[in-house]
């Protein structure tokens, strides 16, 4: 729940800025700087970002890492960085139109989603780009937004960080899916401004089933919510096909369905993704932008044109890379104890360390501390994420092998260390 702006106020007036969540570390004991800061500022969830500081800082060469969030595979032919004459000025707003052009032929093609590019399509700073773009636009103190448990922290920090209040939506993966009961949507969906889906999702890598999908519209219409649908995992599936929830009649002229190449085409880099939508949503949307940092580089769109344009069957390969490494990795932690439900979509497996008597947070620490792994611990997902890690299978073949190989390590010295104070008792 984010910081009343208010509250943060008063303390700043009385000299008591110290007492807000995260300030000396992020401030770095300059509290000085607290009477200029704006509003926006005052709301940003300091204590989500002391939980997100250790994912984002840079790992040792020594360390094995396995938090990555984009593959680092290459699709692109080589020659594809340089700019004609023309194009070195500034781009469209909106995005190069034969980029726009290129996404909708994506969306009807790999989602059945149609879209016109020239009214329709929004390009952005990466996904995280059309994230904020989409609050900024549509969030304001005092909103609610339903998000689902566990999700990407990068919503609960978007949405907090405008001032909005945060449902949760419990949500588990069942048979490849991720189920939710409808009497939760019913609960929780009214007096909601926006309503997320990760999908496939986001650490727990289901996929939604439509007829769920077709509920929810439903509700979103009936209660005048918006839509955001984040489908940049859409590529990585080995299991049920996801539906985009754009494609039903109820959801239509409500939802912005967001994508990138981020993870699709391993251009994390790059930072290109895209809102489409219907052409009020996008209209609003591209008059914020002109505010905010209105151009994507000509030169990063050029790339994902390119990427775009790359035959789907160049792709497969590296998905059956990652559904090898998936199974692989489901195989081992069952074997040291910690059996998962296999992800039928994503690029992640989530790992429940609760049956070993653990929280994602500890173990994350005491991997990192003893082990020299890096690993992602669940409670940034949501509240159902404490028990949880989150392991990446954006890494080489060998190096997964040995962050499992040491996580089994610490699991068993924790096994001993439980004995023990058994036998102490």
């Amino acid at each position: 729940m984010p910081f009343p702006v208010m509250l943060a106020r008063l303390l700043v007036r009385l000299g008591l800025g110290h007492y807000l969540p995260g300030a000396r570390r992020h401030l770095a004991g300059h509290l000085d700087v607290l009477p200029r800061l704006s509003a926006a500022a005052l709301r940003t969830p300091l204590d989500l970002l002391d939980r997100l500081a250790d994912e984002f800082e840079a790992q040792p060469p020594n360390v094995v890492d396995l938090t990555a969030g984009a593959p680092t595979f290459d699709l692109l032919p080589t020659g594809t960085s340089k700019l004609a004459a023309n194009r070195r000025g500034l781009p469209p707003l909106p995005g190069l139109l034969e980029l726009r052009l290129a996404v909708a032929e994506k969306l009807v093609l790999e989602s059945q989603l149609s879209v016109n590019p020239s009214e329709e399509v929004l390009i952005t700073g990466g996904a995280l780009g059309a994230i904020q773009l989409v609050c900024d636009t549509f969030l304001e103190a005092g909103r609610k937004v339903l998000l689902c448990d566990p999700t990407s922290p990068a919503y609960p920090l978007a949405v907090a960080g405008r001032g909005a209040r945060l449902r949760w939506l419990p949500t588990w993966v069942e048979d490849g899916w991720t189920r939710f009961r409808l009497h939760d949507v019913a609960r929780l969906l009214p007096g909601c401004s926006l309503v997320v889906l990760v999908d496939p999702g986001n650490p727990a890598g289901g996929v939604f089933r439509p007829e769920d999908l077709e509920q929810l519209a439903w509700w979103a219409r009936r209660t005048d919510a918006l839509i955001l649908s984040d489908e940049t995992f859409g590529r990585f599936t080995y299991g049920p096909t996801p539906t985009s929830i754009g494609t039903f009649d109820e959801a239509q002229g409500r939802t912005l369905t967001v994508g990138s190449v981020s993870k699709s085409h391993a251009l994390a880099a790059a930072r290109v993704g895209w809102l489409a939508g219907p052409k009020p949503l996008i209209g609003a949307c591209l008059a914020v932008a002109a505010t905010r940092a209105a151009f994507v580089p000509t030169l990063a769109q050029q790339v994902a044109l390119t990427a775009l344009r790359t035959p789907p069957e160049a792709f497969e390969p590296h998905r059956e890379e990652f559904a090898a490494r998936r199974t692989f990795a489901c195989e081992r932690l069952d074997g040291i104890g910690l059996p998962v439900v296999r992800p039928d979509a994503g690029m992640f497996v989530w790992v429940p360390v609760w049956r070993a008597g653990l929280d994602g947070r500890t173990l994350a620490r005491r991997l990192r501390d003893e082990e020299k792994v890096a690993v992602t611990p669940g409670d940034l997902f949501g509240p159902s994420g404490r028990g949880y890690i989150r392991l990446s299978l954006a890494t080489e073949q060998g190096r997964l092998e040995e962050g499992l190989r040491r996580l089994g390590r610490v699991l068993r010295g924790e096994e001993r260390r439980a004995e023990e104070r058994l036998r102490a008792a």
